[in-house]
């Protein structure tokens, strides 16, 4: 039994409390949160569960094996660090940290004591994003020509990161994952239309290996809530749209092909495809079940997280690239991985 402690009751922790807590290989012993409120909210829901207002008394538990970090960005470095210089395991939402520098802290820190550190991307624990990936890699798409992405709805604005901070992760994640690969350089372009200094907008572009592209657009500025990927192959389209729940997935069979041999320009054709659409049935479990559980398996089998600190970090690299290029006003930012 893996004894957990939690900290930060806000927006995300209770669902990583109720998750860790249905599981048979965990138990959760304590939580942590500046907040009485919601300490006593929680206490309310989990009689036997101890609060504390003081994470530093979950890091210096002796009973406690594993720590999980649900706080503001600008606390998980510090926060992490201590549970890991304690030599617990560590679950960090995402973003991983606020810098390139503190996450390559942690991940050297991790390593160093041997210690699990993953990150909270939930989307690579989805039934869908799965599905995604296994169709690429398969071949059934073809050859990935670009990936295009809109994740935005109206608020919530965040403090203290930027919209590409707030809601990037979660794309970058996903095509890391699907493309089993990392970006070589990003541009994008943001604006601060609400409060100074906080882009609350934001368009990053990513180029892949294999001149494979990627596109997110991102906003706290927008009427409607969209979650929606385009994958366009060289045999097969797919779109995925998180907000439906019923038709997550449609395989479109549609393309276009270059005529092989022609004279002339006046001979140039394109040959056009239009075939099936197909939906493909996915698996309804809950994601955030399915990671608590994988941070559970990678602690007891000592693997490697397919959201791992090191995963996390090349997410933070992208992350802190796009920041360079909105103040380079979309010039292109290279990314050198440690």
């Amino acid at each position: 039994m893996l004894t957990v402690g939690v900290v930060g009751c806000g927006y995300w922790g209770p669902n990583l409390i109720r998750n860790f807590m249905n599981l048979p290989g965990a138990d959760v012993k304590v939580c942590a949160d500046i907040s009485e409120r919601r300490l006593q909210h929680m206490k309310g829901l989990y009689p036997s569960i101890e609060v504390t207002s003081d994470y530093k008394d979950i890091v210096n538990n002796p009973k406690i094996d594993a720590v999980v970090v649900s706080t503001p960005v600008s606390s998980h470095y510090e926060i992490a660090r201590a549970a890991l210089e304690a030599d617990k395991h560590v679950f960090v939402e995402k973003p991983l940290t606020r810098t390139v520098k503190e996450g390559i802290s942690l991940v050297d820190l991790a390593e160093k004591k041997k210690r699990t550190l993953m990150v909270g991307h939930t989307f690579v624990f989805t039934a869908a994003v799965n599905k995604i990936k296994e169709l690429i890699d398969s071949g059934e798409l073809g050859d990935i020509y670009y990936i295009s992405t809109s994740r935005v709805n109206l608020g919530i604005f965040q403090e203290d990161i930027n919209v590409v901070w707030d809601l990037a992760p979660h794309d970058i994640s996903i095509m890391n994952f699907v493309l089993n690969s990392r970006p070589e350089s990003v541009t994008a372009v943001g604006h601060s239309y609400i409060r100074p200094d906080i882009e609350d907008v934001a368009f990053v572009t990513m180029r892949y290996p294999g001149d494979k592209l990627t596109n997110i657009h991102v906003s706290w500025l927008n009427p409607s809530k969209i979650r929606k990927t385009t994958v366009v192959g060289s045999k097969k389209m797919l779109v995925y749209d998180d907000v439906s729940s019923l038709e997550k997935i449609r395989i479109y069979d549609k393309g276009v092909t270059v005529q092989p041999h022609y004279d002339t320009f006046g001979e140039f054709q394109l040959s056009y495809r239009y075939g099936d659409i197909s939906i493909p049935r996915l698996d309804d479990a809950e994601p955030l079940k399915i990671e608590c559980q994988h941070f559970i398996d990678c602690i007891e089998s000592g693997d490697c997280s397919k959201s791992s600190g090191r995963d996390g970090l090349e997410v933070l690299l992208a992350l802190d690239a796009a920041d360079r290029s909105i103040k380079n006003k979309g010039g292109e930012v290279k990314i050198e991985y440690p």
